[in-house]
């Protein structure tokens, strides 16, 4: 076995060893004064909050479990009509499931578009691959509520609103991993099918698509979770669905919280649901690429 020696012998070694030490050091102390720095923050951002809150924070801690305790206790005395009450509001869910389930069909199309506009060595129109991915990053910076809130000022209370601020968001979310999926895309067949004059739509069909079909529909998939759960915060703001129904029950207070509680229930399960069936149909698309 060979020797390796280092020019300058020992000298050298303490050198190395003195300098990785102060590398070592200074990684710390960076490290020390960023979280020192996070903390800081958090504690006079917490103080801000606090200070500009109707009720301080830990004089109403005590008080947490008091609103479960009796939505719970309400539900509990009148749990006879939990079943009835559950198939009053299951419309409402369907609604909400409709709005999730045409916002992420809609936000999928769009987000299919601009990241193939927007993506490297795919695009049509190369020059404006920034501006692609400019509008893609504004249409998911702008939250949903925000969107919905000046949609329903213009187009009044319903679910349209609640399904275009979703569209919107999800078109601008899902472009960013669309994206990133298709610049690991094979270009052997896009150029094999440039090559015989294929426009570039039939390129990107044939050639990009089926390449990066089942990670496009495990992000598909996993934005449809988030939907359910946007389209049904979207129903406080008056966007219709089963969260305007639960808005309802909560803002009438103690007589109404056996129906806050039968669509807790309803929202809960059909989150539960589709979280489950959505994983598992993801990891059959994640494993079968795999092989």
């Amino acid at each position: 076995m060979a020797d390796i020696s280092l020019s300058g012998g020992p000298r050298a070694v303490d050198n190395i060893q003195s300098s990785y030490l102060e590398q070592v050091q200074r990684r710390r102390l960076y490290g020390g004064l960023t979280l020192l720095i996070f903390i800081v923050l958090m504690a006079a951002g917490f103080n801000v909050a606090d200070s500009r809150n109707a009720g301080g924070f830990w004089d109403g801690l005590h008080q947490i479990g008091d609103y479960p305790s009796e939505v719970l206790s309400e539900a509990w005395d009148k749990r006879a009509d939990l079943p009835r009450l559950i198939a009053k509001y299951f419309p409402a869910l369907v609604e909400t499931i409709n709005i999730a389930a045409v916002s992420t069909l809609i936000g999928v199309a769009g987000g299919i578009i601009l990241s193939l506009l927007g993506t490297r060595g795919l695009a049509k129109w190369p020059r404006l691959i920034p501006l692609f991915r400019r509008i893609s990053d504004i249409m998911r910076a702008v939250p949903e509520i925000v969107i919905a809130l000046v949609l329903i000022f213009i187009l009044g209370g319903g679910p349209v609103p609640a399904m275009i601020a979703i569209s919107i968001h999800t078109a601008g979310a899902l472009a960013k991993m669309f994206s990133e999926v298709a610049e690991n895309a094979d270009l052997k067949p896009v150029e094999g099918l440039s090559s015989t004059g294929a426009t570039w739509s039939q390129r990107m069909m044939l050639g990009v698509l089926p390449q990066v079909a089942p990670n496009y529909v495990s992000y598909s998939l996993l934005r449809f979770e988030i939907n359910i759960r946007a389209s049904a915060i979207l129903g406080f703001v008056g966007a219709g669905g089963i969260g305007y129904e639960l808005r309802n029950a909560m803002g009438w207070g103690a007589g109404r919280f056996d129906e806050a509680a039968a669509i807790f229930i309803l929202l809960f399960s059909t989150i539960v649901f589709f979280d489950q069936v959505s994983s598992r149909y993801r990891n059959r698309l994640t494993e079968g690429q795999g092989q």
